[in-house]
């Protein structure tokens, strides 16, 4: 009988956590593993491939803030709702008996949901067999200015018995954002990246040419995306690279009056995000970008070069650690959300074209889900 995975996840406010589970939900299943992967976030259409999906009643973050949770309307939370939905949860690990059970980023973030994650983990201990219990982690962490959140942390990981980081520590190591790492180390494992595709090809693989020499900007899911559409647009004309095309790709979750108050003009072609943005990324003269994970594995796997625009909010620092990080090491060009203007982006379109290709480095670790396989697979024997 094929060893069960319950896979918590739970996007707030794009969807990249999601997509991220997915694809390892995807490769477990692959891999041999009976996979229940549980969604806490808006219905969104997934490829999880053998894997079995259960959607609780949904949740997303109140704003871009991501202090407060709310119903996808924005109704504040009910106490009523929080139980609910936490019996429902901890209803669906009694049912599944799992031998494995994965937390996403909890217990490094998501602290909103600890109403039924520190429950879930409780329980979860307490079963017979006990079931392994591990958290799946990005390569950065929300950085916490208070010492009573990140004890708060360590305390709440005791009860786990591992850490997946998925991410490369020689481009971006967890210590850089979690104070805490001395404390957790010992059970924390770095798998590589985790991409959504197989991104091991070169740039003589690129099918038909597609956006040959274009500069490609793209904004993930598109929810916080459209200050970054609006400048590329207007920072064309100053840039060293105004006789290229421009590809714009919007996401799904861009509202449709700022998609609407895009314009374009002559050069400058606005369309849904593609399947094929890595072919993109390959046959492009540059990439821009914000700095969210997905878009940062694909950009490290196959752009030539590429200008960052981190996402941030004095809450939200996740993108802009991963983002300078790069920069560190010249990877790519970066220029903070606060600072950006047509000016500011097409200065930092001059760094990158005057810096080395990303492909001059060495290739990152982008093996993060068959990593994840193999290592739960060595554990559980």
């Amino acid at each position: 009988m094929s060893a069960r995975v319950f896979f918590y996840v739970q996007h707030l406010l794009g969807i990249g956590h999601l997509r991220r589970a997915a694809v390892l939900a995807r490769a477990l299943a692959a891999g041999g593993f009976d996979v229940l992967l549980v969604s806490g976030g808006a219905p969104v259409p997934l490829d999880i491939g053998g894997a079995r999906l259960h959607q609780l009643p949904p949740v997303r973050a109140r704003d871009e803030g991501l202090r407060e949770l709310s119903l996808l309307d924005g109704t504040p939370l009910s106490e009523a709702f929080r139980s609910n939905r936490t019996r429902e949860l901890l209803g669906l690990l009694a049912a599944e008996a799992p031998r494995v059970v994965l937390t996403e980023q909890f217990p490094f973030g998501r602290t909103q949901l600890r109403f039924e994650l520190v429950p879930l983990i409780e329980v979860a201990r307490a079963m017979r067999p006990r079931p392994l219990i591990v958290s799946s982690v990005r390569d950065v962490v929300r950085r916490s200015v208070s010492p009573q959140r990140i004890a708060e942390t360590i305390e709440t990981f005791a009860a786990f018995d591992a850490a997946m980081i998925h991410a490369d520590p020689g481009l971006v190591s967890f210590d850089r954002s979690f104070t805490g790492w001395g404390q957790v180390k010992a059970r924390a494992v770095y798998t590589g990246f985790v991409a959504e595709a197989d991104l091991a090809l070169g740039p003589g693989d690129a099918g038909q040419g597609l956006g040959k020499g274009e500069v490609i900007v793209s904004v993930g899911g598109g929810a916080t995306g459209a200050p970054l559409l609006k400048t590329a647009i207007a920072a064309r004309a100053k840039s060293a690279l105004g006789d290229r095309p421009w590809r714009l790709l919007v996401g799904a979750n861009l509202p449709a009056a700022e998609h609407a108050a895009l314009g374009g003009g002559d050069g400058i072609v606005i369309e849904p995000a593609r399947a094929d943005f890595p072919t993109l990324l390959r046959n492009s003269a540059l990439s821009i970008s914000q700095a969210g994970y997905n878009t940062v594995v694909e950009t490290l796997c196959c752009a030539d070069r590429a200008v960052l625009v981190p996402f941030g909010t004095a809450r939200e620092t996740e993108q802009t650690d991963r983002a300078r990080a790069l920069a560190e090491r010249g990877m790519v060009a970066v220029v903070p959300s606060d600072d950006l203007s047509p000016e500011t982006l097409a200065a930092a379109i001059e760094r990158t074209l005057a810096g080395p290709s990303i492909r001059s480095f060495p290739p990152c670790n982008a093996r993060g889900a068959a990593t994840t396989v193999d290592w739960l697979r060595q554990r559980l024997a």
